[in-house]
């Protein structure tokens, strides 16, 4: 039934996030919001809305460590995933207007949010401080967008990729129905992933790490692959930045205001650095305006798999040793007696 329950949650987080990033985006264009603007901000916070709603869900059901490997993993699959996948089918190029400049951010943020947590419990004062952050980015943006000429905003936008409806009705429904999904497909998928946490003996945090991770960064990946396909890699490479900016201002800043979040040793030796170490290979695509081509595509998606291969191991042995010395202590008290 587990299993049953992640896989219902994830399929309808799927659908549901992409009802709501179309539905949002035919809205703001109706607006007058500049397409690199809601390529930034619209689509980049529809696709971690998944997230978001997991994340939350997560801390109110009591498993906030499930929420912060969901956030630190999606930002690892974004990177050696969502950019390394579609580079194999497809050069992912890494020249769209001030790419470079909004990556050096996500890094300053990354590093942010490791020395808050390193604090070792996110709470709600963490969050405020990073919601204040993502506050800073969004006005940023905004003025940035203001001296970009318009033909270099139609580089990002959004409508490349995305088949957005033409009617405000339609547009609304897509926005409550794919709000209403969400929220509906994190309740299964969090309870789904803590029962088979609980039945296989390892942490909420790695299943947070990995099968809640990945699930919820199909959005991310959906839009790549689809932007390779069509001649619109600059788009994806923005928008998983913008992702995985949101994922750490927004979705650990909401979720830390709505209860603490205590931070595993495990994440503080391991699982943050690989966040900051992925973030960091885009840095020389970025600086020299090249492209991401199929080696380092296979070269990305072989790490990623070896993190989740070194997940996997660690995780068993960790268990094994739990039942050695279990079975080591009812020994004693047998013994005792």
């Amino acid at each position: 039934m587990a299993y049953i329950q992640v896989v219902a949650g994830l399929v309808l987080l799927v659908f549901a996030g992409d009802f709501l990033v179309r539905g949002a985006v035919s809205l703001a264009q109706r607006a007058g919001i500049s397409k690199l603007i809601i390529g930034l901000t619209v689509v980049a916070f529809g696709t971690s809305a998944p997230e978001l709603v997991v994340g939350v869900d997560a801390v109110l059901k009591g498993a906030p460590t499930l929420a912060l490997g969901n956030v630190v993993g999606s930002n690892i699959a974004n990177v050696l995933l969502v950019v390394g996948l579609p580079a194999i089918i497809a050069p992912m190029t890494c020249d769209a207007p001030r790419l470079g400049r909004n990556l050096v951010i996500m890094l300053v943020v990354t590093v942010l949010f490791i020395g808050l947590a390193f604090k070792g419990t996110l709470g709600a004062d963490e969050g405020v401080v990073l919601l204040s952050f993502l506050a800073l980015f969004l006005i940023y943006s905004g003025m940035r967008a203001k001296t970009i000429p318009a033909t270099e905003q139609s580089m990002c936008s959004a409508d490349d990729i995305l088949e957005v409806p033409d009617s405000y009705a339609l547009s609304a429904v897509l926005v409550i129905g794919g709000l209403i999904g969400l929220g509906i497909g994190a309740d299964l998928l969090v309870v789904g992933a803590v029962d088979i946490a609980m039945s296989y003996g390892v942490s909420e945090a790695v299943i947070g790490l990995t099968l809640v991770a990945l699930g919820t960064s199909l959005p991310e990946l959906v839009t790549a692959l689809v932007a390779a396909v069509r001649g619109h890699c600059d788009v994806a490479v923005g928008n998983v930045i913008g992702s995985n900016l949101f994922n750490l201002l927004g979705i650990m800043g909401i979720t830390t205001i709505v209860g603490n979040v205590p931070v595993p040793d495990s994440f503080l030796e391991v699982d943050l650095w690989v966040m900051l170490a992925s973030a960091m290979l885009l840095i020389p695509f970025c600086t020299m305006r090249s492209k991401v081509g199929k080696l380092a595509g296979v070269a990305m998606v072989g790490l990623y798999v070896g993190y989740i291969f070194y997940l996997s191991n660690s995780e068993g042995s960790a268990a094994a040793m739990g039942m050695e010395m279990d079975h080591h202590s009812e020994e004693m008290i047998g013994a005792a007696h």
